[in-house]
């Protein structure tokens, strides 16, 4: 071996600045404060957190309704004064309101209440929101993800990062991809390099702006909500087509070419099945085909008659294949195309293409809750809680969205639909392309021909609510009952045995985690 002309020195401690030394400090102290919480008490805060995020999104809610009605609508005096940039309340009207309706600390509650009778501001405070919970659904949804597939496969998966089940892995892995160099290929077309991730990302988020979470848990209330959400699905995947045209590698050519054949093939039935409960309702609002199914587990889109129940199912294969899931995911296919249409990307952009594709899938799951399964109703009817003479207190509307309506049922129902993505991708194997394009031109676009013309009669000459009608909702809601206890079923039985299911590869979870 050659001696080094250069005699190797250690190197100089790197000194940060007084600003860099109080974070790090800040940090270590709260590591030290909070870490030892969460190893004892893993679960009760996860169930804390979970419980104050809800409570603080109801409050908000009725912040919001305490002003449209307590302050703006019962405001019937003539009053010369006008609020700053032309509000319908000024400061001192705002107070008067709150004294009136006996708020204790009027004085400083008029200062805070008051922007919030402007629609810019609580579009801010909605985004802010929304957003926020789109960064939480990719973070969770990766982790979980990881999880089921260890599971399925016998291990364990994450369990050091963080303490309790590896919590914390998908926020590590955020900061190491933050951190990483972003590197562009020499021969890529670098503006279009740069934008296909973002084109992937963002109309993801944007649909979200669309989407009810319940009947007045909506951002954006729009008529034409499902077109608009589908447009966005649709500009997505261009961004993925992009991306692999850009990067000028074969590999990912070859992933986007996949890409555009999926897009083009699947999004005609997808398509197709959404059409069958526009037309059983009559509306392309999200709220109102929603609202529809609030009678209970009967009254769901998707046991309406045999051709809703077969959109559905036709609706979530195909919903797999826009989201680039197993068993449709040719355009990574990271066996033969090394990553397909990411390849050549790293960092943050790299993290951009699956926030997005986690965002798409609760997109999709939440289309399908919306219009096949009782979007954000439960199994229970509304007329059970009119039964029983529940009022408009704070109380009884709690009691309304735990048993009977709210987001918390969609957003759970959602949860499901995306675990049985994850189950999916880690049960079956990867078919060809080929296959791809024989499932849908040759099985899946003749089925939804015929369920759509068979739709349309169906509802034409059955009578709604009649004896026909009446038989086929039945026995396919009994169907379902039955799906779904039994899930349950396996799944008790499975936990239960998890270890000697396997046999020899049974792995118990690691001690202290």
């Amino acid at each position: 071996m050659t001696q080094l002309s250069v005699p190797w020195r250690p190197r100089a401690k790197q000194q940060h600045g007084p600003m860099a030394a109080l974070v790090a400090g800040f940090a270590k102290a709260l590591y030290a404060t909070f870490a030892p919480l969460v190893r004892a008490f893993p679960g009760p805060l996860l169930i804390g957190a979970i419980v104050t995020v809800i409570v603080g999104v109801w409050a908000n809610y009725l912040v919001f309704e305490f002003v449209d009605t307590a302050l703006v609508a019962a405001d019937t005096n003539v009053v010369a004064e006008t609020g700053l940039f032309g509000g319908l309340l000024a400061i001192t009207e705002v107070r008067a309101g709150l004294i009136a309706a006996g708020v204790p600390g009027a004085g400083t509650l008029c200062y805070l209440l008051y922007p919030l009778q402007y629609g810019l501001v609580r579009d801010v405070i909605g985004a802010g929101g929304l957003l926020g919970f789109i960064s939480v659904i990719p973070l969770y949804v990766i982790w979980w993800e990881r999880k089921v597939a260890g599971r399925i496969q016998s291990r364990t998966g994450p369990m050091r990062v963080g303490g309790w089940h590896g919590w914390s892995q998908s926020m590590a892995d955020g900061i190491k991809l933050i951190c990483k160099e972003d590197l562009c290929p020499a021969d890529a077309d670098r503006p279009l390099f740069k934008l296909a991730p973002y084109l992937a990302f963002v109309p993801a988020i944007l649909a979200f702006f669309a989407l009810p979470f319940g009947t007045y848990w909506v951002f954006r209330e729009v008529d034409v909500a499902l077109v608009f959400i589908l447009a966005m699905l649709g500009i997505e995947v261009l961004g993925v087509i992009l991306a692999g045209w850009a990067s000028n590698n074969k590999w990912s050519v070859y992933g986007a070419m996949r890409e555009a054949c999926q897009m083009v093939s699947y999004e005609i039935p997808m398509g197709m099945a959404l059409l069958i409960p526009i037309m059983a309702v009559g509306t392309l609002s999200l709220t109102e085909l929603g609202d529809t199914q609030s009678g209970g587990w009967t009254s769901w889109i998707v046991f309406r008659n045999p051709f809703t129940f077969v959109a559905a199912i036709a609706y979530y294969i195909a919903s797999l294949a826009n989201c680039k899931r197993a068993p449709f995911d040719l355009p990574e296919s990271e066996s033969e195309l090394v990553a397909g249409f990411h390849t050549e990307y790293s960092g943050f952009r790299w993290s951009l293409f699956f926030f997005g594709e986690y965002a798409a899938m609760f997109v999709v799951s939440g289309l399908c809750v919306i219009l096949f399964f009782g979007a954000w109703y439960s199994p229970l009817p509304m007329s059970l809680a009119e039964s029983w003479g529940l009022g408009d207190s704070l109380i009884a509307r709690a009691i309304k969205g735990l048993l009977f309506a709210g987001p918390l049922w969609f957003v759970g129902k959602c949860v499901f639909l995306l675990y049985v993505q994850i189950w999916i991708r880690w049960t079956l194997p990867r078919i060809r392309i080929d296959q791809v394009l024989y499932a849908c031109i040759q099985v899946l676009l003749p089925l939804m021909m015929v369920v759509l013309m068979g739709h349309t009669l169906y509802e034409l000459f059955v009578p709604t609510h009649g004896l026909v009608w009446s038989i086929f909702n039945i026995i396919l809601s009994l169907i379902g009952a039955v799906a779904v206890l039994g899930m349950i079923f396996i799944a008790t039985y499975g936990f239960w045995n998890r270890v000697g299911l396997v046999g020899s590869l049974g792995v118990e979870t690691l001690p202290g985690s």
